[in-house]
C-alpha cells in the first residue's frame, strides 16, 4: 500500500498508515506492506529531527495497527530508537494482534548513515497463516548474500518496505531496483513484494515503482502514486526449486566451490 508520509508530519503520516491499513483489510488481502520509514518521512536534516519522530518497538501505536489489522499480517517501517538511545531504520511485522517482531536494516543507503545504526541480525522468516514470510528494507535487496540466506531459511516470499530515490534510465526501461527484485526472485523462486512511496519530499522525487514479482522473475501487479497494488497468489509455489527436470535453483548450489 503505497502511502507519502513526510518529514515533521507524524500524525498526518500515522493517519495515512491507518487509512492504508484499513484499505488493505477492506480489500481482503492476507499480508500487506506498507512504505519504509512510513511514520516518519525519509529526508532528514539532522539527528534531532530523526529522533524526534522515533518509536520504541513497543510503542502503542503499533500494538492498535496489529490490532486493526486483524487477520491481515502487516508490514510497516518505522524509525526507531533503541533501549540504549540508539536510531535504527526499522519495520515493524504485525501478526496475529500484536506486534510480533521488528526487524532493523542492515545496509543503510548514502545519508542514512548520518542518522541510523545498522542491524546486526538477519532477516526473520516468520511462519503466518498466510505462508512463510522474510522481511528486509529497501536496500538489503541488493545484497544477494542476504536475500539467498532469506530464501534458505524458508522464506516463501521476501517483504521489502522500500523507499527509492528517482533515478535516471534509459527510456522505456524499468527503475533498476525493479530489475533486482525480479532477478531476486527468479534465482530463488520466491515471492517479491516491494511497497515504494509516493510523490516528492524536500525536492528528493521518488520512483514509486512499487511491484510484486512472481516466483518465476515476472511482476505480476505494480502501480504507481498512492494506489493499492494487489496481486492474488499461492505462495506454496515458491516451495518448488526446480527450474527443469533436473535442475533446481537451491539443490544445485555448490558450497564446496564457494568456499575456495
Amino acid at each position: 500500500m503505497p502511502l507519502a508520509p513526510d518529514v515533521g508530519r507524524f500524525e498526518q503520516n500515522c493517519v495515512l498508515i491507518e487509512d492504508g491499513i484499513a484499505t488493505a483489510v477492506s480489500a481482503g488481502a492476507d499480508i500487506a506492506v506498507l512504505p519504509e520509514l512510513a511514520t516518519s518521512g525519509y529526508v532528514f536534516e539532522s539527528g534531532d529531527e530523526a529522533r524526534g519522530v522515533a518509536l520504541h518497538a513497543d510503542a502503542d501505536i503499533l500494538t492498535r495497527w496489529a490490532l486493526m489489522a486483524g487477520d491481515t499480517t502487516v508490514v510497516v517501517g518505522f524509525a526507531e530508537v533503541g533501549g540504549d538511545g540508539s536510531l535504527h531504520n526499522s519495520v515493524a511485522i504485525l501478526d496475529g494482534g500484536e506486534v510480533r517482531r521488528v526487524y532493523r536494516k542492515v545496509h543503510l543507503w548514502n545519508t542514512e548513515k548520518r542518522f541510523f545504526i545498522a542491524g546486526s541480525l538477519a532477516p526473520p522468516v516468520l511462519d503466518t497463516r498466510h505462508g512463510r514470510i522474510g522481511v528486509m528494507i529497501c536496500y538489503d535487496l541488493e545484497f544477494p548474500e542476504l536475500t539467498r540466506k532469506t530464501v534458505l531459511a524458508g522464506a516463501d516470499v521476501l517483504l521489502a518496505p522500500v523507499n527509492w530515490p528517482l533515478v535516471e534510465r534509459p527510456v522505456g526501461e524499468r527503475p533498476p531496483e525493479q530489475v533486482i527484485a525480479m532477478a531476486t526472485a527468479r534465482i530463488n523462486r520466491v515471492f517479491v513484494a516491494c511497497c515504494d512511496r509516493s510523490g516528492a519530499e524536500r525536492g528528493q522525487e521518488w520512483t514509486e515503482g512499487t511491484v510484486i514479482v512472481g516466483h518465476e522473475g515476472w511482476p505480476l501487479a505494480g502501480g504507481r502514486g498512492s494506489e493499492l497494488v494487489i496481486a492474488d497468489v499461492d505462495l506454496r509455489e515458491a516451495r518448488d526449486k526446480r527450474l527443469a527436470g533436473l535442475a533446481d535453483a537451491l539443490g544445485d548450489r555448490r558450497p564446496d566451490v564457494y568456499a575456495t
